[in-house]
């Protein structure tokens, strides 16, 4: 089968597709022919020199994939079944969905249901999944429709579905970006409006903002989920989930014991299988094909993958990228 590996070597990265003979890990490994899988930060960093996050010297990339089962022995999985695959350790230590076959265990497999084709699946993908279980956080948490909810990197993989998601669910989302030129694009998306990274507090002589948001999805981290913190509204909450900025917190004390707000973490990489299919069933009645079409920026084969990849890394796309292994 065609694969994009990711080979480091003496501290040489090579990324390049090629012929590669699909293996099973464990025995009751399930294989999944793949329809298609999308690119995610995940995926940049993993394809990275010296990276941090990849754990292994040489592997197939992609953190995640969607297709339909092709070999099985889970009678909970039969031949047929259309599945998103991702989480755990896929495309970081073991061989993920950039290509045309995928083994994976059971746990990182979910069911796709009967609304949602795998085309559908790879364009919500893992950052779409983080977007979603970071909007059942915060309604879980008790956020309401009296107040705005802030997107922060709003032009990327999970902020452009949460802008998406929660314009869908009937709540005003103010998005902000450090790329103000795809401001009609994300009004189009369903933002109210569109701000600035340094618009979203004030007041920055005191410890705390003026209380805007009435809850946040953060996928920036860093300085960003500081001020964030610090202008949420009293009883307030951010579902955070990104470290593009920074993996530092650096806000005081205040905002949590003064106005009693909450910092929910995200992790759908390890989510259990009742967390993954309460937050797929919940894409499927939020989201249609019309609303998520147009978070498409690409589709790309295997060849061209590395080039995306370092477009994805430069901040120089906006929504998915989606990988057709069969193409070129």
């Amino acid at each position: 089968m065609q694969a994009f590996t990711i080979t480091e070597s003496d501290g040489v990265l090579t990324l390049v597709e090629r012929d590669v003979e699909p293996n099973p890990r464990d025995t009751d490994d399930v294989l999944v022919r793949v329809e298609y899988s999308g690119v995610n930060y995940k995926d940049a960093m993993v394809a990275s020199a010296h990276s941090r996050v990849r754990r292994v010297p040489s592997l197939v990339g992609g953190v995640d994939a969607a297709g339909v089962v092709e070999a099985s022995g889970d009678v909970a999985l039969p031949i047929g079944t259309r599945v998103a695959v991702h989480g755990g350790d896929l495309g970081v230590a073991r061989d993920g969905g950039f290509a045309e076959l995928v083994y994976a265990p059971r746990r990182f497999i979910s069911p796709l249901p009967d609304r949602l084709s795998t085309r559908d699946a790879m364009i919500i993908g893992t950052a779409g999944v983080s977007a979603m279980a970071s909007v059942l956080a915060l309604e879980d948490h008790g956020l309401n429709h009296d107040g705005e909810v802030l997107v922060t990197g709003a032009t990327g993989g999970v902020g452009s579905v949460a802008v998406t998601i929660l314009a869908a669910r009937g709540y005003r989302v103010v998005a902000s970006t450090g790329s103000t030129d795809q401001t009609d694009w994300l009004l189009a998306r369903g933002a109210s409006r569109v701000i600035r990274r340094d618009d979203i507090a004030d007041r920055l002589d005191r410890v705390l903002g003026t209380e805007r948001w009435s809850g946040a999805v953060d996928c920036v981290g860093g300085a960003t989920l500081n001020q964030v913190l610090r202008s949420l509204r009293y009883g307030g909450a951010v579902a955070a989930s990104g470290l593009v900025a920074s993996a530092d917190l650096t806000s005081t004390v205040y905002p949590f014991i003064t106005r009693g707000v909450a910092l929910l973490g995200i992790d759908v990489v390890e989510a259990p299988a009742a967390t993954r299919s309460r937050v797929w069933a919940a894409l499927a009645d939020t989201l249609s094909s019309a609303l998520l079409e147009p978070l498409v920026d690409s589709v790309v084969d295997l060849a061209h993958l590395a080039h995306a990849i370092e477009l994805l890394r430069d901040g120089k796309t906006r929504g998915r990228i989606l990988v057709d292994p069969t193409a070129g």
